[in-house]
């Protein structure tokens, strides 16, 4: 048996752009003499869809399409199909995988596994089932499953999430394949503990593992596809593009011979984060209806970094930069941005913001009661902002925040000023990882795009004379693994502090996370990279006490 499997990159509610998209693999996969073409999870929708799904003509519209375009496909010989797709029953909406063969239905295997935790919310629009049945495939008998049920063993995983493995009763009933058919989002690590539980799961059941995963950007997540093939020995003997659609072929009889190639551990390192956000910015872009981009250059390595990766998603003529002295700017960031632009090729405008400051330090401070607070620091954040946005709207250019998730986590940056846009680059990234992408963009680049003195200055929002950020933070060297303890290993204060940290810092640090939260609820989509992102999956109050 000749399987084809599709690794798509969908947008979320285009039901016709993403048929068409399954149609054309359909007909490729068919002149590969597939017997048979899998797609991803809720493929036709994209993933996830949220409360797209509570529109009764959305799940309706998905329903006919596969009745009146994709079961044809497969009623005069040709390959069967594979589909993610929710379906209503008796009022209640089920995640599946159907099986379409001969112009019908054959059978619909349902999620069992519903997570409900971080970015996921699968439990507000889905209905668990306990049911499994094993699925002919040719002659294999198939455990066909969808993402979360295959990631609850109790032999790999010291605490499952469920009381139930579906492998359990999938393997009982005599399945000899896993095909898992997967949404599964980046974030580092991911790659490592995917390649750690499927040649497991392949070695404990003695199975072929197909594992499928969809790829692209939908809002913050970005999915990597990286989908893989073990044999039933546990050995890698197909790893997909990273990052990139990809149609491949499996013979169902290499998944029960030896490998012929040794495939290296997947990497999952600083060019894999370039990765991810390229394909994020190039995403969101294009599936919001954008082409072209703006965003502040300040001369400091943020900016830098989002305008460089900008670059390379969209292509330099499609980004624009402004770059906005004002009194306190040294001259070294002007030239710094400049010289950066010029390395990337990109537009960009000066635009000093002396005229606007200095006409609203007339209006507010008649009485000259408070010079020089930080009242005025951000004043000159939000005249930014306003240029940026301006730009924006009279040039229909995506405005893009550049502020990094050390920043963002204690509150360093200006509502409405610094923080305006419609997406936020690197708003997961600390700002040590800031660093270190920049100095690997000029490695991939093999020359200097980023100039040496924005990566060698020390960091400063130049908002008064001689401002570095460590007159108002702790070193970034100490602050971001507090931050990475505190919000993704969600530990205590006293927990962090017996790591060695000073006491009062992890104390102040932790009060400026806390009370920086309704911030944040303000911010732009921040596209997710590490374990918790501040979006979807991370939920805190925002008019809150806590015991410091």
């Amino acid at each position: 048996m000749r399987i084809a499997l599709a690794q798509l990159n969908p947008t979320i509610g285009a039901l016709t752009e993403n048929k068409n998209r399954i149609l054309d693999y359909y007909e490729r996969a068919k002149t590969g003499e597939a017997d048979v073409v899998v797609f991803t999870e809720l493929s036709l929708s994209g993933y996830p869809p949220k409360d797209l799904l509570l529109y009764n003509d959305f799940v309706d519209r998905e329903k006919e399409i596969i009745s009146a375009k994709l079961l044809p496909l497969t009623a005069q010989k040709g390959p069967a199909i594979i589909i993610g797709a929710s379906k209503r029953e008796g009022g209640k909406l089920y995640n599946t995988a159907m099986l379409l063969e001969e112009g019908e239905i054959k059978s619909i295997h349902r999620k069992t596994l519903l997570p409900n935790y971080d970015v996921f919310d699968e439990q507000r629009y889905f209905t668990s089932v306990r049911e499994r049945n094993v699925e002919m495939l040719g002659e294999l008998p198939t455990a066909i499953t969808i993402c979360e049920d295959i990631w609850n063993d109790r032999d790999f995983f010291a605490d499952p999430i469920y009381n139930v493995d579906p492998l359990e009763t999938l393997f009982g009933q005599g399945a000899r394949l896993l095909l898992n058919l997967s949404a599964s989002p980046y974030n580092q690590g991911k790659h490592q503990l995917r390649e750690e539980l499927l040649p497991f799961l392949s070695k404990k059941y003695k199975s072929g593992v197909i594992y499928l995963n969809q790829v692209g950007g939908n809002d913050e997540l970005i999915f990597d596809g990286s989908s893989l093939v073990y044999n039933d020995r546990g050995e890698l003997i197909y790893r997909a593009a990273a990052f990139e659609e990809e149609l491949f072929f499996v013979e169902s009889d290499d998944l029960y011979k030896p490998a012929k190639v040794v495939y290296p551990p997947d990497q999952d390192d600083i060019n894999t984060i370039y990765q991810s956000l390229r394909l994020g910015i190039k995403d969101y872009v294009s599936k919001t209806g954008f082409k072209k981009v703006v965003l502040g250059l300040s001369g400091g390595v943020d900016s830098a970094v989002v305008a460089t990766l900008a670059a390379d998603a969209l292509g330099p003529e499609n980004v624009f930069g402004i770059m906005m002295p004002s009194p306190y700017s040294s001259d070294h960031s002007v030239e710094d941005a400049v010289a950066l632009a010029e390395n990337i090729g990109m537009k960009y405008q000066i635009i000093p913001i002396d005229l606007p400051f200095n006409a609203y330090i007339d209006l507010l401070n008649a009485n000259k009661e408070a010079l020089g607070d930080l009242a005025e620091e951000n004043l000159q954040a939000r005249i930014r902002g306003n240029i940026v946005m301006h730009h924006s709207n009279r040039k229909g250019h995506l405005a893009l925040a550049t502020g990094n998730k050390s920043e963002l986590a204690v509150g360093y940056c200006t509502l409405y000023g610094d923080m305006s846009g419609g997406l936020a680059v690197i708003a997961d990234l600390p700002k040590m990882m800031v660093y270190e992408l920049a100095n690997h963009l000029n490695l991939i680049h093999k020359r200097e795009i980023i100039p040496e003195r924005t990566l060698n200055k020390p960091p400063s929002a130049e908002l008064r004379p001689g401002q570095k950020d460590e007159d108002s933070l702790p070193p970034y060297s100490i602050l971001d693994p507090i931050l990475h303890y505190y919000i993704e290993d969600n530990l205590s204060s006293a927990a962090i502090i017996d790591k060695g940290f000073d006491r009062e810092t992890v104390k102040k640090v932790i009060y400026m996370v806390d009370r920086s939260e309704f911030k944040r609820r303000q911010a732009a989509p921040g596209l997710r990279v590490t374990t918790r992102s501040f979006g979807v999956g991370r939920r805190m109050p925002i008019a809150r006490s806590y015991d410091y």
